[in-house]
């Protein structure tokens, strides 16, 4: 291992430490906006309006 591959993985794992609550909870966000994106499109196919 060199020793900026070392330093990038000091700094990776302090920003997961800083930022890793706040990561889950956007995270979190992303996949419900596209459960409902998806849910959206399936119904939308059903009633005939796509394509």
């Amino acid at each position: 291992m060199t020793t900026q591959l070392v330093g990038d993985l000091l700094i990776l794992a302090l920003a997961a430490r800083v930022f890793g609550a706040d990561a889950v909870a956007l995270l979190r966000r992303l996949a419900a906006a596209s459960v409902r994106a998806g849910v959206s499109e399936m119904t939308r196919y059903e009633r005939g309006d796509g394509r």
